[in-house]
């Protein structure tokens, strides 16, 4: 059987990078600034390679509590609130300051995990990131602690990571961690662990694998960025465990640092399709013979070429595309609701806001949310 082949950073299109706390605030003396430095460094060349960086960071409790005195030991959950205020703009103004040297601007996301189990936030979160991306900008990314509940938490930022690799159709995840890898066993406790370089299916066996070292400062053990790699995989992106506290981690693990690889069996965009071809579609679009030729050719399906609108759906919602004679041509996730997308069959993109009194989006369903 032939070997695993890891993937290489310096093809990735789109990396996410996600960065742990223990990796970003010293108990005693706050942030590691000079780490942060060497992060930038990496992000700055991973950006002249033409590679889209999106930075999923821990840290605004760690760095809040640490500014404000609070106790290492477990925190109410407004006590946590209350650092993750304090931390989340001091953690941003932080990465502004070590990127802008490298021409790099910044922009800060808060997300919960309600912005994408939702399909409207979803899209609306995929649409800011792209916009983000577009214009050059690296998304700094953390779950909105302020704000969030118990019940409404990721819990850790493995998970949101990972979250976010698949929202913005990222090809390569890093997890930027304590820890060199998954291993066999909890190497700090069994000798004889072995680490794995590349993992090409995620077993039962490889599951059994999972204990839960962790850190004083973060929340996510292997169980966790098992589950991390499971949401990654399963969107298209590989993603690596590795230890990052090199001051040039990304530069450390092009020389060859020690790893483990999870790789997908599918890119990021037969994926994306994948999934939304299993949704069961809320209602149907009947589109004409121009609007087929269009989408034929890769373009996103406009109000334009809209016949009739049937059923009952809102905005993210799956619906069935239609052709000319009846046939379903695909399927897509809708940017308007059923009502709006019926005022607006039709007509022309710049007489959306017309008819509906606000600024829509150009395309009824984006190209890149549709299956032909």
């Amino acid at each position: 059987m032939a070997a695993l082949i890891a993937p290489d950073l310096t093809q990735a299109k789109r990396l996410v990078i996600k960065i742990g706390s223990a990796l970003l605030v010293d108990r005693a003396k706050g942030l590691r600034r000079d780490w942060l430095c060497g992060l930038a460094q990496d992000v700055a060349a991973a950006k002249a390679r033409g590679t889209d960086v999106i930075l999923v960071s821990s840290g605004s409790i760690a760095l809040g509590r640490t500014i404000l005195g609070l106790p290492f030991a477990e925190l109410a959950l407004e006590q946590s609130q209350a650092a993750a205020a304090v931390g989340q703009i001091r953690l941003a103004r932080t990465y502004e300051e070590v990127l802008a040297p490298h021409g790099i601007t910044t922009g800060q996301v808060l997300v919960t995990l309600e912005d994408t189990e939702d399909r409207r936030r979803y899209l609306n979160s995929r649409a800011t990131m792209e916009t983000l991306l577009g214009l050059g900008v690296v998304p700094i990314v953390n779950e909105n602690d302020t704000v969030a509940t118990d019940e409404i938490r990721f819990g850790d930022n493995d998970r949101l990571a990972a979250q976010i690799a698949v929202t913005v159709g990222a090809d390569q995840l890093i997890l930027l961690s304590d820890v060199d890898g998954f291993y066999s066993a909890n190497p700090k406790q069994d000798p004889s662990a072995q680490r794995f370089d590349v993992i090409d299916n995620i077993t039962p066996t490889i599951e059994a694998m999972a204990g839960d070292p962790i850190s004083g400062l973060s929340k996510g053990g292997m169980k966790t960025k098992l589950l991390a790699a499971k949401t990654a995989v399963a969107g298209g992106c590989a993603m690596a465990i590795m230890e990052g506290s090199d001051i040039r981690p990304l530069q450390a693990l092009l020389n060859g640092a020690a790893r483990t690889w999870f790789v997908p069996q599918a890119n990021p965009q037969q994926a994306r399709k994948r999934w939304i071809n299993a949704m069961k579609p809320r209602g149907d679009i009947h589109i004409d013979a121009g609007a087929v030729a269009a989408l034929g050719a890769g373009k996103s399906l406009l109000p334009a070429g809209v016949k009739m609108v049937t059923g009952t759906f809102g905005r993210g919602d799956p619906v069935a595309i239609v052709g000319p004679d009846g046939a379903a041509l695909g399927k897509g996730l809708v940017r308007y609701t059923a009502a709006e997308a019926r005022a607006i069959a039709g007509h022309q993109s710049g007489e959306i806001e017309a008819i509906l009194g606000s600024v829509g989006r150009a395309a009824l369903i984006h190209r890149d949310d549709m299956v032909i």
